[in-house]
């Protein structure tokens, strides 16, 4: 294959990543961007693979084939609540892929008649570190997100000065490397030092950060993947990573703005309050009422427009498909239903808009937060299924608690709240929500799909 039919197809699968993160944008487009950027991938892989002359035709079929049965197998069995865990992991893959190739790449530069020059070598350094911190904090987020590691912040004393070590020794082993880069052993133990590294970031990172760490670990392994690229002169893998690396960092923002926090305050912070704040039994004692599927369904009666809050409690007892049938009969009694969804509700970025697309739930339905906020005073009932501190009143009145300032879904201003929840138990943040115990406030206690069904029992009999 030519120079020039090469950068042309590397050219198209640019152009085809580009529009399939256009696609990605909105839901309606989303399936098609995805194809887009999955036949931009096969693609740019064909002709890379293609142009090494060192592989045949039939074992980049044989590829294609196991690739696209691992792929059938993931999309048919892994659940829309593992979502998060299986972005996560597709993160580490992605950055322990760049750590191999680059580490593969330097080991063939030490070969006789080769003379690894300055630009290979400072990418191959910062593609082992990029991608071994990529690969071991999303393994650290993937236990946090799967409860095999516990999902709050692990802290332990020195905890920061650790890390700044571990930081100081990965450059100092980097410099190293450039200025002498046939010792392999220095690559080895850059990649050793950057794992640790990676792991000791995550570890006190806690489960309400954890939308910030997925995107920003997606923007790590765009990173790593773009200096590979330097590393095999690959124009295509380049383009490729900046786009991710770009596009996570993008988003992490974002969630760092819906949470009002700095992203130096997620990654080297915890969730942690500043005074005082009264305890659960002085917030719900005596105060807390508590309601049956039979009663809401007489206030969904009596409604006008209803608000459906979603949080991971719905992800978690799958109520997404029982809450999309509870909307369609409120609307068959002509009922406006609105979602409102908040930014950071679940455990990764556009959760609950994944969960509630699955359910089939119209996108016209979903609102952000800054679209209800200004109008909830005007809704009947606001129904909170599984969500907590995005909705918990004390980050605009409590200046010293740990959610100060975060922006949240005013559904106290609402007429009716009912809370569809497990417990009092508090969220992420671990603070108790004064919500629970107000007086237009009523309690629906037990799994949210089942509570669900049950009100659309009660709606059907009446």
């Amino acid at each position: 294959m030519t120079e020039f039919l090469i950068n042309i197809g590397y050219l198209i699968a640019a152009v085809l990543f580009i529009l399939g993160l256009k696609g990605l944008t909105h839901p309606r487009t989303a399936v098609r961007g995805n194809l887009l950027g999955a036949c931009g991938m096969f693609l740019a892989v064909f002709i890379t693979l293609t142009n090494q002359n060192i592989v045949s035709f039939e074992v980049i079929l044989a590829g294609v084939v196991v690739g696209a049965a691992i792929g059938v197998v993931l999309a048919i069995k892994i659940k829309m609540t593992a979502m998060p865990q299986l972005v996560a992991l597709f993160n580490g893959f992605g950055g322990a892929a760049s750590a191999l190739v680059a580490g593969a790449a330097l080991i063939e530069s030490t070969l006789p008649h080769q003379d690894p020059f300055v630009q290979m070598t400072i990418a191959a350094a910062a593609s082992g570190l990029i991608g071994s911190v990529t690969f071991w904090g999303s393994l650290v987020a993937f236990g946090k997100l799967q409860g095999l590691i516990h999902e709050n912040a692990i802290l332990f004393t020195g905890q920061r000065a650790l890390n700044a070590a571990l930081g100081i020794f990965t450059l100092a082993l980097s410099v190293a490397l450039v200025l002498n880069p046939s010792n392999i052993f220095l690559y080895l133990a850059l990649v050793v030092i950057a794992s640790a590294l990676g792991v000791s970031l995550v570890i006190p990172i806690g489960g309400a950060d954890m939308p910030v760490v997925v995107a920003l670990l997606n923007s790590y392994s765009g990173l790593a993947a773009a200096s590979t690229g330097f590393v095999l002169s690959n124009n295509v893998l380049i383009i490729t990573g900046s786009l991710v690396g770009a596009a996570g960092f993008i988003l992490t923002r974002i969630m760092c703005k819906a949470m009002n926090r700095s992203l130096t305050n997620v990654l080297f912070g915890v969730m942690e309050p500043t005074g005082e704040f009264a305890t659960a039994d002085e917030v719900y004692t005596g105060r807390v009422k508590s309601a049956s599927p039979e009663e809401v369904a007489m206030l969904f009666d009596a409604a006008r427009r209803v608000a459906i809050v979603p949080g991971y409690g719905m992800a978690i007892s799958q109520a997404q498909h029982s809450v999309a049938n509870l909307a369609a009969i409120l609307g068959e009694r002509g009922i406006q239903v609105e979602y409102a969804i908040h930014p950071v509700a679940g455990r990764m970025p556009g959760h609950m808009n994944v969960l509630l697309a699955e359910a089939d739930v119209p996108y016209e339905s979903l609102k952000s937060m800054e679209e209800i906020n200004p109008s909830i005073d005007q809704v009947d009932v606001a129904l909170v299924i599984g969500a907590n501190d995005v909705v918990n009143p004390l980050a605009r009145t409590d200046p010293s608690c740990p959610i100060a300032g975060m922006p949240i879904i005013d559904v106290d201003k609402a007429k009716t709240v009912v809370i569809i929840k497990r417990s009092l138990s508090p969220g992420f943040a671990g603070i108790p929500n004064p919500l629970f115990a107000l007086d237009n406030t009523l309690m629906l206690f037990g799994d949210g799909k089942k509570m669900v069904l049950e009100m659309i029992a009660a709606l059907k009999a009446t």
